[in-house]
């Protein structure tokens, strides 16, 4: 077994999140995580705490290294509803084929689990939130701007509105969703925003 000396924190809580990500956290004992990274018991209660410090360090990483940077990602999109609608695309992609393919989301996991009940779960759960909503409104008066929304669509209600779809995409594709059906579902979402005089682009 490694020793709490001679193993990277940084590089094991990545394994973790991997590890809750695609088992989910009640279905992760602390013995598939000795198993997972090599270390002992002692390790990683000195390094971390126990499963539900170490379930809370992994999800701030998944948001500080996953969530945060594709937020900003949107906000800083010039191109307004269709830099919505690429992130949306580019979510179904990664949620149903490839290495995470029905893995979901560590946080909207988390909505469903057990341990949402934890203050400092919901905590960064509702950090998230409010950073996704901030990101799609962000892109949503991009769109105001430029003409691309309806005239009744209104930025915050819209943005809250795309937000809950983002967990719906996450937890749908969890359990099997498909990556046309989703899309449908998507674009529906976005036409019912659109601009009627504008053209779909992106």
């Amino acid at each position: 077994m490694a020793d709490i000396k001679h193993f990277d924190p940084d590089a094991t809580l990545e394994m973790v999140l991997r590890l809750f990500w695609k088992q989910g956290v009640a279905a992760t004992g602390v013995q598939d995580i000795v198993n997972a990274t090599g270390l002992n018991r002692s390790s990683l209660y000195a390094t971390y705490g126990g499963k539900q410090q170490l379930y809370l360090a992994a999800l701030n990483r998944y948001v500080a290294t996953r969530s945060l940077p594709a937020f900003r990602q949107i906000a800083e999109d010039e191109r307004g509803l269709p830099a919505a609608a690429d992130f949306f695309h580019g979510l179904i992609s990664v949620r149903t084929s490839g290495e995470h393919a029905r893995w979901g989301c560590l946080v909207a996991n988390a909505h469903t689990g057990a341990q949402s009940d934890d203050p400092a779960v919901q905590a960064v759960l509702d950090r998230h939130h409010q950073a996704l909503c901030d990101a799609m409104r962000s892109a949503l008066e991009t769109a105001k701007r430029g003409g691309q929304l309806a005239a009744s669509a209104d930025p915050a209600a819209a943005a809250e509105l795309l937000a809950l779809l983002a967990y719906g995409v996450n937890m749908r594709s969890r359990a099997g969703g498909d990556a046309r059906s989703l899309t449908r579902t998507v674009d529906t979402a976005l036409d019912s925003i659109r601009n009627p005089d504008r053209e779909r682009q992106g």
